[in-house]
């Protein structure tokens, strides 16, 4: 059993409440949960506890209340499959069973119980497998998935499997309802559709859908329990990614989900990858100039500032200090940035150590002092080196539009004219919005 290598994806929004993250991994064999919980912490950064009874088990879930999940074997000292298997569902733990003999029956028994997959020991991949699904349960409690079906009992159906698996779930009985949910719900990025429904037809809804959401925001699964032959290539022509014949099982409707999901986030990186600055996580110079171009044409009319961005002496911080050094702090002035960026401006990483802001909707007065603002932030960081401290400063050159600078190209040239005066008359300034 395979499954891809956990992708490395951008940090999700801070949730308003942290999310419990503890991981409980309960196995007789003290190797195979160091080989468990090893490689979740390593390659997740999540918390793992280790117990070898139900007892140990017991004692670990009280003496800490915040678990996320359980990785559990059902050979142990205190306790028969069916009692270990209840031990964690009584206690809304999502629980993942791991088993070293290939059993039909049992593990029949065991994936009708409540519990998120059925796993083999020692088997090729099974420890990555693990992994993999303990960030997806992980990466899923981030996601609000939509189930429209007008069958009540098959809406819940989906929507039980859905919430087993981590998901936030809204449900929709007919299309218009589905479409109302989508507006209400914007972090919604799975879209379970039937294809009979009063009103509007499954695959006509996802072509509305489809119109109002690009394949690498939201996944779209069709179902149907019709034999219809043409159903499929009509579901996925009118923008589906995917469809499951009814009746599905557990496992497949989970690995179909899943894959659909897991393709999403790659988008999402590769997006990120092509967009972002790798080390500081700013938008890149790319990204900034076409966000800008866009942010000018929509602003035709308001005031925009165009700010260029300097850390001083980066080469003595690089010779004296070392890179490492260098790149700590210009992930520290990528910090102080983006905690300076107002909704609706934008900022980036220019290139080495120069950085980029556009803001708009204030006079030149208030982008001075927001300017100001930053610069004196900048200069009150003090970046710990190895027990060393290191201070920077940085040099502003900006530039308002104006008749006289009224494009992007105009206003860069103008903010980087204004850079170079800042430099030259000492650094650690601003130039550019002086009053007239």
């Amino acid at each position: 059993m395979t499954m891809p290598t956990p992708l490395r994806a951008s940090p999700p929004p801070a949730s308003p409440t942290p999310l419990p993250q503890r991981i409980l991994v309960v196995e007789n064999s003290r190797t195979h949960a160091r080989l468990i919980g090893e490689a979740i912490e390593q390659k997740l950064n999540l918390p793992v506890v280790y117990a070898a009874t139900l007892a140990e088990a017991r004692a670990a879930l009280e003496r800490h209340p915040d678990w996320f999940m359980a990785v559990t074997s059902l050979v142990l000292a205190d306790g028969s499959h069916d009692e270990v298997v209840e031990f964690f569902l009584s206690r809304q733990l999502p629980t993942v069973v791991v088993s070293g003999v290939y059993d039909d029956v049992m593990r029949e028994q065991v994936l009708r119980r409540q519990v998120v997959d059925y796993v083999l020991k020692n088997t090729p991949g099974s420890i990555d497998y693990l992994v993999w699904l303990v960030q997806r349960l992980e990466r899923n409690r981030r996601i609000a998935a939509l189930v429209v079906d007008d069958s009540r009992s098959a809406r819940q159906h989906a929507a039980a499997l859905l919430s087993m698996y981590g998901f936030r779930v809204v449900e929709a009985a007919d299309g218009e309802a589905g479409l109302a949910m989508l507006d209400a719900n914007p972090d919604i990025r799975l879209a379970i559709v039937d294809q009979e429904m009063p009103g509007m037809k499954g695959h006509e809804f996802t072509r509305r859908l489809r119109a109002r959401h690009a394949r690498d925001h939201l996944a779209i699964i069709g179902i149907s329990g019709t034999s219809d032959g043409s159903l499929v290539p009509r579901f996925l022509k009118s923008g589906a990614n995917d469809f499951l014949h009814k009746p599905f099982s557990r496992e497949e409707f989970f690995c179909r989900v899943s894959q659909n999901i897991d393709q999403l986030e790659l988008i999402g990186t590769l997006q990120d990858l092509a967009t972002r600055d790798f080390l500081t996580g700013l938008p890149n110079r790319r990204s900034f100039l076409e966000h800008s171009e866009r942010l000018l044409a929509q602003q035709a009319s308001s005031e925009v500032t165009m700010a260029m961005i300097d850390i001083d002496h980066f080469k003595h911080v690089n010779d004296s200090y070392g890179h490492e050094a260098g790149d700590q702090a210009l992930r520290a002035m990528a910090q102080a940035l983006h905690a300076h960026t107002r909704p609706g401006d934008y900022s980036g990483r220019f290139g080495g150590e120069e950085f980029c802001m556009l803001i708009h909707g204030i006079d030149r007065a208030a982008a001075a002092r927001h300017l100001e603002a930053l610069r004196a932030a900048v200069q009150a960081l003090e970046i710990d080196i190895d027990g060393r401290p290191l201070r920077i400063t940085i040099s502003i050159g900006a530039c308002q539009r104006s008749p006289q600078f009224p494009n992007l190209h105009k206003l860069l040239s103008e903010a980087d004219r204004h850079l170079y005066l800042s430099k030259a008359g000492g650094r650690n300034q601003l130039r550019g919005l002086e009053p007239d």
